[in-house]
C-alpha cells in the first residue's frame, strides 16, 4: 500500500471509530436522559399525591377520617372509581403513609415525627415487588378527550 492510500486508510479507520464512539455516547445519553425523565417525574407525582393528602389530613379529627379522607384523595387522583381485589390490597398497604401524616401533623414541634418518607418508601417498594413496576407508573395512563356535545 503506497503512502497515501495508507494514509487516508488510517483517516477512515480513525472516522469510523469516532462514529462508532459517538453513537455509543448518544446510546447511553438517550438511555440516562430516560432514567432522568422518569425520576423527575416520579418525584414530582410523588410531591403532588403528598400534597394533597397532606392537605386532606390535616383538617381530620381522628386518624379513622384522617385515613378514610387520604384513601379518597388516592383514588380520585388514581381514577379508581371501583374496587377490584389489587386496587383494595394498594389502598390497604397505603394506608400506614396516610396514618404517618395525620400523627406526624399532631406532634408538637419539639418531639420526633414518624418517619413519612419511611412509610412512604415501604408501601412503594411493597408495591413495586408485589406489582413488578412502579406505583408511579399508575399515574401516567391517558386522559381520554370527550366531545363537549351541547343539545
Amino acid at each position: 500500500m503506497n503512502p497515501t492510500a495508507s494514509f487516508l486508510n488510517d483517516l477512515k479507520t480513525t472516522a469510523e471509530t469516532a462514529r462508532t464512539t459517538e453513537a455509543s455516547f448518544r446510546r447511553q445519553a438517550a438511555n440516562q436522559i430516560a432514567v432522568l425523565e422518569q425520576e423527575r417525574a416520579f418525584a414530582f407525582r410523588r410531591l403532588n399525591l403528598m400534597q394533597a393528602i397532606s392537605d386532606a389530613v390535616a383538617s381530620a379529627e381522628s386518624e379513622e377520617i384522617a385515613v378514610a379522607s387520604a384513601l379518597a384523595v388516592l383514588r380520585l387522583r388514581l381514577g379508581w372509581n371501583a374496587d377490584s381485589e389489587a386496587r383494595t390490597e394498594a389502598i390497604t398497604h397505603f394506608g400506614p403513609v396516610a396514618l404517618s401524616l395525620f400523627q406526624a401533623a399532631r406532634l408538637p414541634e419539639d418531639e420526633p415525627a414518624t418517619n413519612i418518607g419511611e412509610a412512604l418508601a415501604i408501601f412503594e417498594h411493597w408495591y413495586s415487588e408485589s406489582r413488578g413496576s412502579p406505583f408511579w407508573l399508575l399515574f401516567e395512563h391517558q386522559i381520554v378527550d370527550t366531545p363537549l356535545v351541547d343539545f
